[in-house]
């Protein structure tokens, strides 16, 4: 009897080190950064032990389960769900790994908001907190600011807590983890769509700088610069208008990309000089200038005439950069 069980060893030929250096052959390898499968083996108070075919249970701890606030582990997982997991850190000492859905969740967001900056997307987010600078909102998750001068409302910004707002993308950086968006960009898209070139509209105006006015009109800000005001020569716009000024003006240009309106009352002078001699008659004949100006875009749209040129005592120059709408005070 022996004899034959040395025998039958002997054939096998197969211990229990050669079943271990079998495995380590087959095991998978698994890096941090590396998307897997995994299986909801246990759960814990604080976290869960996930099968993802290692020698040992891996774990992922409550506070990588979402990209958002969770306080109990299953409110995201379920004991035996299969999903995907993100390996976070190297096995410890005892040979478990770390994972997360929230890193996974991370990585997807910041795709996804770089395709909505791509298509130039309208988002609405509520505004859950404000600090010094502006506003604070979510963005698929992510954290995202609205500086104030962003911000286009004549509300307190510790108001806005709770409120939705429409909201456009200004930068979008993961690598400095920086979403930055504008209110305003996005309510003057609005209104741009309902405005044209050529048009006449009442406005309000907002601030005065030295380079020109800020026209509220319908609660979006537009440039009136100082060469726009009249075809006579001006030393500062404090010098034609005050605060809250009630004009009619035109608009010469709408830049929906960059969020800006620009506005003439030049254009709107039946003789050049009469927005600081007669302001009335400006404003009295403003819509008939105003189709004199059509039509002459128009005309040279269609090559009738040459492109009309201003006095030649008026100056044509202007900075090489026209401020923004959004520099108002």
């Amino acid at each position: 009897m022996v004899s034959q069980n040395t025998t039958a060893t002997r054939d096998i030929g197969f211990t229990h080190e050669d079943f271990a250096a079998l495995l380590d052959k087959y095991d998978y390898h698994f890096s941090p950064g590396d998307i897997v499968p995994g299986t909801v083996f246990s759960m814990e108070p604080r976290g869960a032990l996930i099968d993802i075919g290692a020698k040992t249970a891996a774990y992922i701890p409550i506070q990588e389960m979402s990209i958002n606030r969770v306080d109990d582990p299953e409110e995201v997982l379920q004991k035996e769900e299969t999903r995907e997991f993100f390996i976070l850190t190297d096995e410890n000492e005892d040979g478990q790994l770390t994972l997360s859905i929230r890193r996974i969740e991370y990585l997807r967001a910041w795709e996804r908001v770089r395709q909505l900056q791509a298509e130039d997307a309208t988002v609405r987010s509520n505004v859950f907190a404000t600090n010094r600078g502006g506003a604070l909102v979510r963005i698929e998750g992510l954290r995202g600011f609205i500086p104030g001068s962003h911000i286009s409302t004549r509300q307190a910004k510790e108001d806005l807590v709770g409120q939705d707002l429409p909201l456009k993308f200004l930068e979008v950086d993961e690598d400095r983890n920086r979403l930055v968006l504008s209110h305003r960009r996005a309510l003057v898209e609005r209104k741009m769509n309902g405005l044209q070139v050529g048009e006449v509209v009442t406005g309000l105006v907002r601030g005065i700088k030295p380079y020109g006015a800020f026209i509220d009109i319908g609660g979006v800000s537009g440039l009136l610069h100082i060469s726009e005001i009249s075809h006579d020569h001006i030393d500062t716009p404090h010098s034609v208008f005050n605060v809250n000024d009630e004009l009619k003006v035109m608009i010469i240009d709408l830049d929906a990309e960059r969020g800006r309106i620009s506005l003439s009352t030049k254009q709107l002078e039946p003789e050049p000089g009469d927005m600081l001699k007669n302001r009335d008659i400006v404003f009295e004949k403003a819509e008939e200038m105003a189709e004199r100006y059509r039509q002459k875009l128009l005309q040279q749209e269609q090559g009738e005439e040459p492109e009309i040129q201003p006095p030649a005592d008026v100056a044509t120059s202007e900075p090489e950069e026209t401020p923004s709408t959004t520099e108002e005070e």
